[in-house]
């Protein structure tokens, strides 16, 4: 059983389809924690140390973000903000007339045991930003972000077809390679 610290319903969803395929249960608790303003990595970091102290169990937390080459990196770590302020239309605007539109979606896994170190596992994905919304899957950035080997963006793709490459399955795995050796 792996505690999952997370208050995204659309995140449970996607990991709880990653995990049944590897037949380990997943439990969800919505804990909230603080965030420092820092790297993917060190949030996940303070994230799964809190949440492993405070609920005395292990658990694994995860923080991901949208990279845009042509805006140095942004929105980054601060995609949920962004999402909420600026939106899908908001990033395409800062991109009109941009030809560079590569980009990244990176999520960092953090897990934690009670009085152990946390553990980071990187996952990410390369795309490209669309030059409009298509698709009414997924969530947040998943209508502007597309892939080229798959000819669709991520919100064109269901949950099953998104999770066979993304940048969650990728952190995801990595944390179940390494937790099954444990």
């Amino acid at each position: 059983m792996i505690t999952f610290i997370t208050g995204n319903k659309h995140k449970v969803i996607e990991a709880e389809n990653i995990f049944k395929d590897y037949d380990i249960n997943l439990e969800h608790i919505d804990l909230g924690y603080c965030e420092p303003q820092g790297t993917l990595e060190e949030v996940a970091i303070s994230g799964a140390k809190y949440a492993s102290r405070k609920l005395n169990k292990p658990v694994i937390v995860e923080d991901a973000g949208l990279f845009i080459k042509a805006l140095k990196g942004f929105p980054g770590t601060y995609s949920s903000y962004v999402q909420e302020t600026l939106g899908n239309q908001g990033i395409l605007k800062l991109l009109d007339g941009v030809n560079d539109r590569y980009a990244e979606f990176r999520s960092v896994i953090g897990y934690c045991a009670p009085n152990s170190e946390p553990k980071i596992f990187l996952g990410k994905v390369i795309g490209e930003i669309a030059v409009e919304e298509k698709g009414d899957l997924g969530f947040a950035f998943d209508p502007i972000f597309y892939v080229p080997a798959e000819g669709k963006t991520f919100g064109e793709l269901t949950t099953e077809e998104k999770n066979q490459f993304s940048h969650r399955k990728n952190s995801l795995e990595k944390f179940i390679k390494w937790y099954s050796i444990q």
